[in-house]
Order: structure tokens, then sequence, then C-alpha cells
């Protein structure tokens, strides 16, 4: 068996735009694409790879599921970035034992998570 074997290998994400999705990930986060087609963009640089599906006609992404956080050594510099590339944060900032996190939406509608560690004094 391969060190891959039963491992999260790839993330899809619904997407309304792939040309939003692009926009707003490679701006906030630096992240990198190959487009396969119209509707469907691998992204790269994010730790897993992934891609943004605009096929299946999403009216708007939906919970419950799976939800992605990232990971952020300067929480208040992601926060900015994600302003500032169109992102739109639906919770605020907020700690729990060990660290804090924020929520945003990315411009499909997607919600996710960015969190830091804080260490204990």
């Amino acid at each position: 068996m391969s060190d891959n074997h039963h491992k999260i290998h790839y993330i899809e994400l619904p997407a309304t735009s792939v040309a939003a999705m692009k926009h707003f990930y490679g701006k906030a986060f630096g992240w990198t694409f190959t487009d396969y087609g119209p509707q469907y963009v691998a992204f790269h640089g994010a730790g897993i790879e992934g891609g943004f599906d605009e096929s299946q006609d999403y009216i708007a992404p939906h919970k419950p599921g799976a939800f992605v956080i990232l990971y952020s050594d300067d929480l208040q510099a992601s926060h900015q970035a994600i302003v500032r590339a169109g992102g739109e944060i639906c919770v605020e900032t907020y700690s729990f034992p060990g660290g804090k996190r924020f929520h945003f939406k990315d411009p499909s509608g997607n919600e996710l998570g960015i969190w830091t560690e804080v260490k204990a004094d």
C-alpha cells in the first residue's frame, strides 16, 4: 500500500464563478491555479491539492458538510488580506483553548475558518 492510502488527498469547493474564486484565493493567500476548462480549476499552494468546481450549477454552498480550516502564522494579517481580496468575515475572531480563529466566506459563499496557535504563558 502507498503512503497515501486512506489519506485526504484532494478537496473540491463549489464555485459560482471560477474566475472570482481564482482572484480571491490568489490575492488573499497567493495560491496558484491550473485551468481544466471553463468550469474547473485546480489550486496549488494550499497545503493540500484541490479544485474549484463551477460545473454543478451551484446556487449557493450549503451546510452541513466538511468545514475547511486554514492555518495562519499571523491571524490579523490574514484577516486583512481576506477583506482586501473581497472576502466576507462572517464570524469575527474568537479565542478557544490553545488558539484563536475566525470564519470567512469566499466569493461563492463557501464558509471556511482560519486559525492560529496561541501558546500559554
